[in-house]
């Protein structure tokens, strides 16, 4: 039994999945651990969220692949509010962004009063298991960290996190060949309401779509 302490990021994945993935910030490795079967600390296992940062120490046996790892021990150090909205029409800024770029993931800044305040990545899908974009966040496959720590744009610390997807999850072919990812820092407060209420994923509400990815085909934020 090995056993590895660090700072994770949680990734709920949705209720069909009886896991939470934790993605280990330190040493870029994703742990699946068990969601159940904690006792008298489920509550607090219950209570993580996708997007919180926690400092804990999972424990398994590296050499065992169908093996989930235990969540030994942990505290909430801070959380970025994800948001998520499939089967959607993208904003223009997304669509002018992928038009204007040459190759991988790109970028353009959100402003507010001629500040930045925020910034909007697209995603190819081409290297996403099955093409698909939010189910590939939603596993922690997407290896966006420094994203989900500081908007670099605006020089400010990541607070909240929406994840667009023009098709639904289940779709067999898509409309567009990319996904959105919005950042917004503390100073984005009306942009990020804005967009929030577009696409009805308001804060604090658990917006992961309904789907079992054990029927979704499954080869994932690009370099």
């Amino acid at each position: 039994m090995d056993e590895r302490s660090s700072r994770f990021r949680v990734y709920r994945v949705v209720e069909a999945v009886p896991h939470v993935n934790l993605f280990d910030t330190d040493g870029t490795r994703l742990y699946t651990t068990y969601q159940q079967g904690y006792g008298e600390r489920q509550p607090a296992i219950d209570g993580l969220e996708t997007g919180d940062l926690i400092e804990g120490t999972v424990a398994g046996d590296p050499t065992d692949e169908e093996e989930a790892w235990t969540l030994r021990e942990f505290d909430r150090v801070g959380s970025v509010d994800m948001g998520f909205a499939t089967d959607v029409e993208l904003p223009e800024i997304a669509r002018e962004t992928w038009d204007e770029q040459t190759s991988g993931p790109a970028h353009s800044v959100i402003e507010a009063d001629g500040q930045p305040v925020g910034e909007c990545w697209v995603q190819p899908r081409a290297p996403l298991p099955g093409g698909s974009f939010v189910p590939s966040v939603l596993a922690g496959l997407l290896p966006m960290e420094p994203k989900l720590t500081t908007v670099a744009s605006a020089d400010a610390p990541t607070t909240d996190a929406v994840f667009l997807d023009p098709d639904p999850v289940d779709a067999a072919s898509f409309s567009q060949p990319y996904g959105v990812l919005l950042l917004f820092s503390e100073r984005a407060d009306e942009s990020r309401t804005r967009y929030r209420e577009r696409f009805d994923c308001p804060r604090g509400v658990d917006s992961r779509p309904d789907y079992d990815p054990y029927e979704l085909s499954s080869g994932g934020f690009g370099p």
